[in-house]
Protein backbone atom coordinates (compact mmCIF):
# COMPACT_ATOMS: atom_id res chain seq x y z
CA UNK A 1 0.00 0.00 0.00
CA UNK A 2 1.52 3.33 -1.03
CA UNK A 3 1.14 6.21 1.43
CA UNK A 4 -1.45 8.82 0.55
CA UNK A 5 -2.21 12.24 1.94
CA UNK A 6 -5.75 13.50 2.39
CA UNK A 7 -7.86 14.16 -0.66
CA UNK A 8 -7.10 17.25 -2.73
CA UNK A 9 -7.06 18.35 -6.36
CA UNK A 10 -5.30 21.13 -8.26
CA UNK A 11 -6.71 22.16 -11.66
CA UNK A 12 -5.26 24.46 -14.31
CA UNK A 13 -6.25 25.51 -17.81
CA UNK A 14 -2.88 27.02 -18.67
CA UNK A 15 -0.32 25.28 -16.44
CA UNK A 16 0.53 28.52 -14.64
CA UNK A 17 -2.54 29.51 -12.65
CA UNK A 18 -3.93 26.84 -10.35
CA UNK A 19 -7.29 26.34 -8.67
CA UNK A 20 -7.49 24.05 -5.65
CA UNK A 21 -10.53 21.91 -5.04
CA UNK A 22 -10.67 21.85 -1.24
CA UNK A 23 -7.76 22.51 1.11
CA UNK A 24 -6.86 19.43 3.12
CA UNK A 25 -4.89 19.42 6.38
CA UNK A 26 -2.04 17.92 4.29
CA UNK A 27 -1.95 20.87 1.91
CA UNK A 28 1.56 22.03 2.86
CA UNK A 29 2.97 18.56 2.17
CA UNK A 30 1.03 18.37 -1.09
CA UNK A 31 2.34 21.74 -2.27
CA UNK A 32 5.94 20.79 -1.44
CA UNK A 33 5.54 17.59 -3.46
CA UNK A 34 4.08 19.40 -6.50
CA UNK A 35 6.56 21.67 -8.33
CA UNK A 36 3.78 23.30 -10.38
CA UNK A 37 2.41 24.76 -7.12
CA UNK A 38 5.77 26.20 -5.99
CA UNK A 39 6.31 29.97 -5.92
CA UNK A 40 7.97 31.51 -8.95
CA UNK A 41 10.58 34.24 -8.58
CA UNK A 42 9.05 37.23 -10.32
CA UNK A 43 10.16 40.17 -8.17
CA UNK A 44 10.86 40.90 -4.53
CA UNK A 45 7.30 40.10 -3.44
CA UNK A 46 5.90 36.76 -2.38
CA UNK A 47 4.27 34.69 -5.06
CA UNK A 48 2.02 31.67 -5.35
CA UNK A 49 0.56 30.11 -8.51
CA UNK A 50 -2.54 29.17 -6.44
CA UNK A 51 -5.10 31.81 -7.33
CA UNK A 52 -8.37 30.26 -6.14
CA UNK A 53 -9.74 27.64 -3.77
CA UNK A 54 -13.20 26.17 -4.26
CA UNK A 55 -14.91 24.18 -1.51
CA UNK A 56 -17.31 21.29 -1.91
CA UNK A 57 -18.53 21.80 1.65
CA UNK A 58 -17.34 22.74 5.13
CA UNK A 59 -15.84 19.40 6.18
CA UNK A 60 -12.76 19.87 8.35
CA UNK A 61 -10.79 17.78 5.84
CA UNK A 62 -11.64 20.38 3.20
CA UNK A 63 -11.11 23.66 5.03
CA UNK A 64 -8.29 23.07 7.54
CA UNK A 65 -5.64 23.55 4.86
CA UNK A 66 -6.84 27.11 4.24
CA UNK A 67 -4.77 28.08 7.28
CA UNK A 68 -1.67 27.07 5.30
CA UNK A 69 -2.53 29.80 2.76
CA UNK A 70 -2.43 32.68 5.23
CA UNK A 71 0.83 34.31 4.03
CA UNK A 72 -0.87 37.47 2.73
CA UNK A 73 -1.10 36.26 -0.83
CA UNK A 74 -3.96 37.37 -3.09
CA UNK A 75 -6.44 34.51 -3.10
CA UNK A 76 -10.13 33.94 -3.69
CA UNK A 77 -12.18 31.34 -1.84
CA UNK A 78 -15.31 30.19 -3.66
CA UNK A 79 -17.97 28.20 -1.84
CA UNK A 80 -21.66 27.74 -1.30
CA UNK A 81 -23.41 29.86 1.35
CA UNK A 82 -23.29 27.11 3.98
CA UNK A 83 -19.53 26.65 3.72
CA UNK A 84 -18.94 30.42 3.72
CA UNK A 85 -21.03 30.65 6.89
CA UNK A 86 -18.76 28.09 8.54
CA UNK A 87 -15.67 30.16 7.68
CA UNK A 88 -17.38 33.31 8.93
CA UNK A 89 -18.48 31.76 12.22
CA UNK A 90 -15.05 30.33 13.08
CA UNK A 91 -12.72 33.16 14.06
CA UNK A 92 -9.55 31.17 13.32
CA UNK A 93 -10.19 31.72 9.61
CA UNK A 94 -9.81 35.46 10.15
CA UNK A 95 -6.07 34.89 9.71
CA UNK A 96 -6.96 34.88 6.01
CA UNK A 97 -6.79 38.65 5.84
CA UNK A 98 -9.91 40.03 4.15
CA UNK A 99 -7.88 42.65 2.29
CA UNK A 100 -6.00 39.80 0.55
CA UNK A 101 -8.38 36.83 0.57
CA UNK A 102 -11.79 37.35 -1.00
CA UNK A 103 -14.70 35.05 -0.14
CA UNK A 104 -17.20 34.69 -2.93
CA UNK A 105 -20.44 32.71 -3.01
CA UNK A 106 -20.60 30.24 -5.86
CA UNK A 107 -23.77 30.43 -7.89
CA UNK A 108 -25.35 27.12 -8.84
CA UNK A 109 -25.41 26.14 -12.52
CA UNK A 110 -23.64 29.34 -13.58
CA UNK A 111 -20.12 29.02 -15.07
CA UNK A 112 -17.53 31.14 -13.25
CA UNK A 113 -14.30 31.89 -15.11
CA UNK A 114 -11.22 31.77 -12.92
CA UNK A 115 -7.57 32.60 -13.55
CA UNK A 116 -6.08 31.04 -16.65
CA UNK A 117 -9.46 30.70 -18.34
CA UNK A 118 -10.74 27.75 -16.31
CA UNK A 119 -14.55 27.72 -16.24
CA UNK A 120 -16.06 26.20 -13.10
CA UNK A 121 -19.74 25.35 -12.68
CA UNK A 122 -21.02 24.29 -9.25
CA UNK A 123 -24.02 22.01 -8.83
CA UNK A 124 -25.71 20.42 -5.78
CA UNK A 125 -25.20 16.75 -4.98
CA UNK A 126 -26.74 14.62 -2.23
CA UNK A 127 -24.91 14.97 1.07
CA UNK A 128 -25.04 16.08 4.70
CA UNK A 129 -23.67 18.72 7.03
CA UNK A 130 -20.11 18.19 8.35
CA UNK A 131 -19.81 15.79 11.27
CA UNK A 132 -18.84 18.54 13.72
CA UNK A 133 -22.06 20.41 12.89
CA UNK A 134 -24.40 17.51 13.51
CA UNK A 135 -27.11 18.02 16.10
CA UNK A 136 -26.79 15.20 18.63
CA UNK A 137 -30.53 15.32 19.24
CA UNK A 138 -31.38 14.64 15.59
CA UNK A 139 -32.13 11.11 14.43
CA UNK A 140 -30.28 11.14 11.12
CA UNK A 141 -32.50 9.55 8.52
CA UNK A 142 -31.52 8.56 4.99
CA UNK A 143 -33.23 11.72 3.75
CA UNK A 144 -31.14 13.92 6.06
CA UNK A 145 -27.84 12.31 5.09
CA UNK A 146 -28.62 12.62 1.38
CA UNK A 147 -30.26 16.03 1.14
CA UNK A 148 -29.85 17.72 -2.25
CA UNK A 149 -30.06 21.29 -0.97
CA UNK A 150 -26.66 22.78 -1.80
CA UNK A 151 -24.91 21.81 1.43
CA UNK A 152 -22.55 19.68 -0.72
CA UNK A 153 -21.39 20.71 -4.18
CA UNK A 154 -19.94 18.96 -7.22
CA UNK A 155 -18.11 20.78 -9.98
CA UNK A 156 -17.77 20.82 -13.74
CA UNK A 157 -14.40 22.10 -14.97
CA UNK A 158 -14.18 23.23 -18.59
CA UNK A 159 -11.27 24.46 -20.70
CA UNK A 160 -10.19 24.00 -24.30
CA UNK A 161 -13.24 21.90 -25.11
CA UNK A 162 -12.55 19.36 -22.35
CA UNK A 163 -14.96 18.61 -19.51
CA UNK A 164 -14.07 17.14 -16.13
CA UNK A 165 -16.64 16.44 -13.40
CA UNK A 166 -15.47 16.19 -9.80
CA UNK A 167 -17.74 14.93 -7.00
CA UNK A 168 -15.57 14.12 -3.95
CA UNK A 169 -18.57 13.83 -1.60
CA UNK A 170 -21.78 12.11 -2.63
CA UNK A 171 -24.46 10.28 -0.68
CA UNK A 172 -26.44 8.95 -3.65
CA UNK A 173 -26.22 8.68 -7.42
CA UNK A 174 -29.49 10.23 -8.49
CA UNK A 175 -30.76 10.77 -12.02
CA UNK A 176 -29.56 14.37 -11.70
CA UNK A 177 -26.03 13.21 -10.79
CA UNK A 178 -25.96 10.82 -13.76
CA UNK A 179 -26.97 13.65 -16.08
CA UNK A 180 -24.16 15.83 -14.72
CA UNK A 181 -21.64 13.09 -15.35
CA UNK A 182 -22.80 11.92 -18.76
CA UNK A 183 -20.55 13.05 -21.62
CA UNK A 184 -17.64 14.20 -19.46
CA UNK A 185 -14.06 13.39 -20.48
CA UNK A 186 -13.13 12.68 -16.86
CA UNK A 187 -15.05 11.79 -13.71
CA UNK A 188 -13.49 12.02 -10.25
CA UNK A 189 -15.90 10.51 -7.75
CA UNK A 190 -16.29 9.85 -4.03
CA UNK A 191 -14.55 6.58 -3.12
CA UNK A 192 -14.62 6.86 0.66
CA UNK A 193 -15.44 3.23 1.46
CA UNK A 194 -15.64 -0.04 -0.44
CA UNK A 195 -18.63 -1.42 1.48
CA UNK A 196 -21.32 0.43 3.35
CA UNK A 197 -20.56 -1.33 6.66
CA UNK A 198 -16.78 -1.02 6.36
CA UNK A 199 -16.23 1.13 9.45
CA UNK A 200 -18.56 -0.82 11.79
CA UNK A 201 -17.16 -4.15 10.56
CA UNK A 202 -13.65 -3.03 11.51
CA UNK A 203 -14.81 -1.80 14.91
CA UNK A 204 -13.70 1.75 14.11
CA UNK A 205 -17.06 3.52 14.10
CA UNK A 206 -20.74 2.65 14.45
CA UNK A 207 -21.49 4.74 11.37
CA UNK A 208 -22.00 3.26 7.94
CA UNK A 209 -20.88 5.06 4.81
CA UNK A 210 -24.48 6.12 4.16
CA UNK A 211 -24.78 7.51 7.68
CA UNK A 212 -21.62 9.57 7.05
CA UNK A 213 -23.11 10.95 3.84
CA UNK A 214 -21.07 8.82 1.43
CA UNK A 215 -21.88 6.15 -1.12
CA UNK A 216 -19.91 2.90 -0.93
CA UNK A 217 -18.25 1.60 -4.09
CA UNK A 218 -19.52 -1.98 -3.97
CA UNK A 219 -22.94 -3.57 -3.76
CA UNK A 220 -26.15 -3.32 -5.79
CA UNK A 221 -26.67 0.25 -4.56
CA UNK A 222 -23.00 1.25 -4.69
CA UNK A 223 -21.42 3.78 -7.01
CA UNK A 224 -19.90 1.19 -9.35
CA UNK A 225 -23.34 -0.22 -10.07
CA UNK A 226 -25.03 3.17 -10.14
CA UNK A 227 -22.55 4.60 -12.65
CA UNK A 228 -22.15 1.50 -14.78
CA UNK A 229 -22.66 2.24 -18.46
CA UNK A 230 -22.09 5.99 -18.08
CA UNK A 231 -20.18 7.15 -21.16
CA UNK A 232 -17.05 8.60 -19.54
CA UNK A 233 -13.67 7.46 -20.89
CA UNK A 234 -11.77 8.00 -17.62
CA UNK A 235 -13.28 7.36 -14.18
CA UNK A 236 -11.21 7.86 -11.04
CA UNK A 237 -12.09 7.22 -7.42
CA UNK A 238 -10.77 9.88 -5.04
CA UNK A 239 -11.42 10.91 -1.40
CA UNK A 240 -10.62 7.34 -0.29
CA UNK A 241 -10.65 6.49 3.41
CA UNK A 242 -7.65 4.66 4.87
CA UNK A 243 -9.92 1.70 5.72
CA UNK A 244 -10.76 1.08 2.06
CA UNK A 245 -9.08 -2.13 0.81
CA UNK A 246 -8.81 -0.78 -2.74
CA UNK A 247 -5.72 1.07 -1.47
CA UNK A 248 -3.94 -2.28 -1.11
CA UNK A 249 -2.12 -3.06 -4.34
CA UNK A 250 -3.50 -6.15 -6.11
CA UNK A 251 -6.18 -6.73 -3.46
CA UNK A 252 -9.36 -8.46 -4.71
CA UNK A 253 -11.24 -5.20 -4.13
CA UNK A 254 -8.74 -3.19 -6.15
CA UNK A 255 -8.86 -5.70 -9.00
CA UNK A 256 -12.67 -5.61 -8.96
CA UNK A 257 -12.76 -1.82 -9.16
CA UNK A 258 -10.19 -1.72 -11.97
CA UNK A 259 -12.07 -4.42 -13.89
CA UNK A 260 -15.13 -2.18 -13.71
CA UNK A 261 -13.16 0.54 -15.50
CA UNK A 262 -12.11 2.68 -12.55
CA UNK A 263 -8.70 4.01 -11.57
CA UNK A 264 -7.65 4.68 -7.97
CA UNK A 265 -6.30 8.16 -7.25
CA UNK A 266 -2.88 8.50 -5.65
CA UNK A 267 -0.56 11.30 -4.60
CA UNK A 268 1.10 12.91 -7.60
CA UNK A 269 -1.45 11.56 -10.07
CA UNK A 270 -1.51 13.83 -13.13
CA UNK A 271 -4.29 13.81 -15.71
CA UNK A 272 -4.10 15.83 -18.92
CA UNK A 273 -7.18 16.42 -21.06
Amino acid sequence: MRPRTQSGLAVSANGSDWVLLNASPDLRTQILATPALHPRVTDSRRHSPITDVILTNGDIDHVAGLLTLRERQPLTIHAGPRALDILRDNAVFNVLAPDMVARRPLPVDVPVTMAGGLAVTAFPVPGKVPLYMEDATTAWTAAETAADDGRVLGFLFQAGGSRAVCIPNCAAVTDAVRERVRGADLLLFDGTTFTDDEMPALGLSPKTAARMGHLAMDGPLGSMAALEGIDVPLKVYMHINNTNPVLIDSSPQQRLVEAAGWAIAHDGMEIRL
